[in-house]
């Protein structure tokens, strides 16, 4: 039943109804709307940069499985621009809302105005405006439908007026509604094609060596369990991809690691070594696929994925399947005969078994510096059952994603599709999202330094997280590829272009009323956490790692 409300009610009403549980925002842009959310029990996220907001609304969204949301006035519209790279990248639907000069204003040189469309139309699926009152429900349904479906990304709204706020003071009737199957992502779940499954299932009984690739998609699916049944049916090594590093536990019989250029030797061998590859999800990137080199060209292949312009886009001769992961992996199961690859299994079990036998000696190590592979055990050993691990992108990425094992069903791993920074803000909205469980972000100093201030916001909304500083005092990631650029030059002075400032995290941390500790020694590290975790504060562990370390380069052919 429609009922009458100024458009910052409406607002507030239909993202309550969306199941908004928090928004993330840099001052000034609907301040009506803000008021009412304050009504609805929206909780509003004050933040210190733009980027910084969208980053946060990124984590809420892949820790809570729902849309999330940021906001940011007409200047700052750049700014958030900027800062939905990563969700776009990594298949994360957020809603952006920003500011617009009104259009009388337009083209005229109105204050610290640009045209938005261009900023944002390589990191959104879809752009709307509101120009008028009555444009509110329809643009806002929208916005959340076209997030959510196909691959979830993220979507842009321009609000009229510099603050988003020439309407929304405005009255109107309205029926407040919100469909429900937007609510979450993926909005929709198709079933697979008969036919598609069964010209799979025939691939698969003439496959003498095959290896399911567990992508993004499975993880945003839900298809752990199908995923184990239909590898255990087929009797097919798994291996995952970064993004899908949780879907399987580290001790599984069957898993055999992560994938691609920041995963492990073990598994680019085992794909490698593959007769039939069958993707679990993903988009077949250069990164999960070592530059397109794993599995080799020529390779059979079957692709699970909902959205169809993936199948076949760098494999021709795919075999797709376009449908909800689990409910392909739950038909293909059902559809394909028990099978034996004893031999198969084995060969592919020696790879982890050389790759682990030098991970472990590295992960033992008891040098100081603390090396960060043995950091990655510490944390292993420590994360709690039900944590989500949120990492950086670069060597963050890398330690965490080879080094980190997990070990619970209920833990959880995201990290940054590839923006330095990502994380820490990130890990807050993770906290939003998911504020039941721990949440731990691993970072460098690199990417720490990005957004430091939101320690205050950190400490100010009470978003408890605990926040692990690889603390080599450099960008180590660079290390390798700046000295082969330098070549037969002096090197003394090299290090300008990757190294920093001793700096004490801990110190800043506590200079922000949070909780700091400084870890040293490999032996350290347990009471630390340990420390931080019962902490009420956000807290900060910096940890004085090897500044000379390198990840090891994943085997790849050449």
């Amino acid at each position: 039943m429609a009922e009458k409300m100024t458009g910052a009610r409406l607002f507030a009403r239909m993202l309550k109804a969306y199941g908004v549980t928090h928004v993330f925002f840099m001052d000034a842009i609907l301040r009506r709307a803000l008021a009412e959310m304050e009504d609805v029990g929206i909780r509003r996220i004050l933040g210190h940069s733009e980027k910084a907001v969208a980053y946060m609304a990124d984590g809420y969204a892949r820790a809570s499985g729902r849309p999330g949301v940021c906001m940011a006035q007409s200047v700052g519209a750049a700014n958030l621009a900027s800062g939905l790279q990563d969700p776009y990248l990594g298949h994360s639907p957020v809603v952006a809302f920003s500011g617009r000069h009104v259009a009388t204003s337009q083209y005229r040189n109105a204050y610290q105005e640009v045209p938005h469309e261009p900023l944002y139309q390589s990191v959104t699926k879809w752009q709307g405006r509101v120009d008028v009152l009555e444009q509110i429900p329809h643009v806002l349904r929208q916005a959340f439908r076209e997030a959510t479906t196909g691959t979830p990304r993220p979507v842009h709204v321009d609000m009229a007026g510099y603050t988003g706020d020439a309407v929304t003071a405005e009255e109107g009737a309205f029926e407040v509604a919100a469909d429900e199957a937007h609510t979450r992502y993926p909005a929709f779940r198709p079933a697979p094609d008969p036919a598609a499954i069964e010209k799979a299932v025939a691939a698969i009984g003439s496959a003498a060596r095959p290896v399911i690739v567990a992508e993004h998609t499975a993880e945003i699916c839900g298809a752990r369990e199908a995923l184990a049944k239909f590898a255990g049916r087929i009797q097919a090594p798994v291996v995952a991809t970064l993004d899908a590093k949780a879907i399987m536990l580290e001790e599984h019989p069957l898993f055999r690691g992560t994938l691609g250029t920041y995963g492990r030797s073990c598994a680019n061998h085992v794909v490698a070594d593959a007769d039939l590859v069958i993707y679990a999800g993903g988009n077949t990137s250069d990164q999960s696929t070592a530059n397109w080199k794993i599995p080799a060209p020529g390779t059979r292949v079957i692709h699970i994925e909902l959205d169809p312009v993936e199948l076949g886009r760098n494999y021709p001769g795919t075999i797709g399947v376009q449908a909800d992961v689990r409910l392909a992996l739950e038909a293909l199961a059902a559809g394909a005969p028990a099978m034996k690859h004893d031999e198969w299994l084995a060969a592919s079990r020696k790879h982890v078994e050389a790759w682990r036998e030098e991970a472990e000696a590295a992960r033992a190590s008891d040098a100081v510096p603390v090396h960060p592979q043995r950091l990655c055990r510490e944390v292993t050993d420590c994360l709690p059952r039900d944590a989500i691990l949120v990492a950086d992108t670069g060597y963050a990425a890398v330690w965490t994603g080879t080094l980190v094992y997990l070990t619970h069903a209920t833990q959880s791993y995201v990290r940054a599709a590839g923006s330095l920074g990502w994380s820490f803000p990130a890990s807050l909205g993770a906290k939003c999202g998911a504020p039941d469980r721990p949440v731990v972000c691993f970072t460098g100093d690199g990417g720490f330094y990005y957004h430091l201030p939101e320690l205050e916001t950190a400490r100010r909304r009470g978003i408890k997280t605990v926040t692990i500083v690889n603390n080599n005092r450099c960008l180590a990631q660079g290390v390798r590829n700046l000295t082969l650029a330098y070549g037969s030059h002096d090197k003394t002075r090299m290090g300008e272009c990757y190294e920093y400032s001793n700096t004490d995290f801990a110190r800043i941390a506590q200079a922000f009323d949070c909780f700091g500790a400084t870890v040293e020694k490999p032996q350290e590290f347990r009471k630390a956490f340990e420390a931080a975790l019962a902490s009420p504060l956000p807290a900060v562990i910096d940890v004085k790692t090897d500044p000379g370390m390198q990840a090891p380069l994943a085997w790849a052919p050449a």
